[in-house]
């Protein structure tokens, strides 16, 4: 169960750090709090599209179609639930 615990940490320290960078792009800043909306804190429709490819290169996989929805990328919670839900099966197998 621990490393299940430490996974979470890291991917959500990991994504923070993605949402961080594509401020920083646009000489924005924020306090990224996991549950803060992204465009509350001024992320564009472009920053998400650009948030995506991140996570995907950050995390080595395609997000498939059917998760490229609003509900996953409205905060950094939901894109770790999104994230945590591709790697584990992974990681299971």
């Amino acid at each position: 169960m621990f490393q299940m615990q430490a996974l979470d940490i890291d991917v959500q320290d990991r994504i923070v750090r993605l949402v961080k960078n594509i401020l920083e792009q646009n000489s924005l800043e924020a306090d990224v709090q996991p549950a803060a909306r992204l465009v509350d804190i001024g992320l564009t429709s472009m920053d998400m599209v650009n948030l995506m490819l991140g996570v995907e290169a950050e995390f080595d996989f395609t997000i498939p179609q059917g998760e490229i929805t609003p509900e996953n990328f409205q905060s950094v919670e939901t894109l770790q639930r999104m994230v945590l839900g591709q790697l584990r099966p992974v990681r299971a197998a």
